[in-house]
């Protein structure tokens, strides 16, 4: 199989974590809410996290389409270790999550947004038919809005 690029094979892998030989999707999502837990520790004193999640979001978004799309070229549609979708997916849910990192709230970001992933309900698996680096993005992107929608609505009625 030939070699993509580098630094596309860093971000569409997720820092490697698609390269996981056992449900490479949920280690990408894992360790993206990892890495939010790290950052919502170190710079909640100095930053609203919440902020801060949504730079990441978008600076990932548009990274993971072009990474995504130029992968695709070397490894063929959707391949399984291309898992910077799932980040972001799992970082959409986690923007519900209060500031207070709660880990009850995170593990229900994770778990919400691998369930509207892989059951892939109203209007998710028809994401996936969008062209090249788009398509993989969008899926994971709606299910993370779906993970979103659920603690918010959670958050706004019971807590």
């Amino acid at each position: 199989m030939p070699k993509a690029p580098l630094f596309h094979n860093f971000i569409a892998t997720g820092f490697g974590s698609g390269y996981s030989p056992i449900a490479p999707g949920t280690a990408g999502a894992l360790l993206a809410m990892l890495i939010w837990w790290g950052y919502s520790l170190l710079f909640s004193h100095c930053i609203s996290i919440p902020v801060l999640t949504f730079i990441v979001i978008v600076v990932f978004t548009f990274a993971g389409v072009w990474s995504s799309s130029v992968v695709e070229k070397y490894w063929g549609e959707d391949p399984s270790r291309v898992v910077v979708d799932e980040m972001v997916g799992t970082w959409i849910a986690l923007l519900a999550v209060p500031e207070s990192a709660h880990w009850g709230y995170m593990l229900a970001a994770f778990v919400l947004f691998r369930f509207f992933d892989i059951v892939k309900p109203l209007g998710v698996r028809k994401m996936e038919s969008l062209p090249s680096g788009f398509g993989i993005m969008a899926d994971d992107i709606l299910a993370g809005i779906y993970g979103f929608i659920v603690i918010y609505l959670y958050r706004l009625c019971f807590a």
